[in-house]
């Protein structure tokens, strides 16, 4: 999948067309991703046993093809893939050439 967690994309399409955010979470079978602030659906929560009711705003995926990663300059660009003569394969920016660095995430 051409996108990662905690990388910055543009919204293209729908409702929220023109916001910027960060991918939180991807759904490589379902070819969608989860990014912050875009997208938000109210969720209506039933009061039960003595809880009161709610109405919560959620966050839903939205299509790969509804997204367009950011470069460094803040633009719109593609993403492609290039493989290096050790076998590592790495993603680039189809406008710059530059290879996307990894962000490494290390978990507590």
């Amino acid at each position: 999948m051409k996108f990662k967690v905690n990388d910055k994309v543009l919204v293209t399409a729908g409702k929220d067309k023109g916001k910027s955010g960060v991918i939180k979470m991807v759904y490589p079978k379902l070819n969608k991703v989860l990014v912050e602030g875009a997208n938000k659906y109210t969720k209506h929560i039933k009061p039960v046993s003595g809880r009161a009711g709610d109405k919560i705003k959620v966050e839903r995926p939205l299509h790969t093809a509804s997204v367009a990663i950011l470069n460094d300059k803040g633009v719109a660009d593609r993403v492609g893939f290039k493989i290096a003569k050790d076998g590592t394969k790495s993603r680039f920016f189809k406008k710059s050439g530059k290879i996307i660095t990894e962000v490494v995430i290390s978990k507590k």
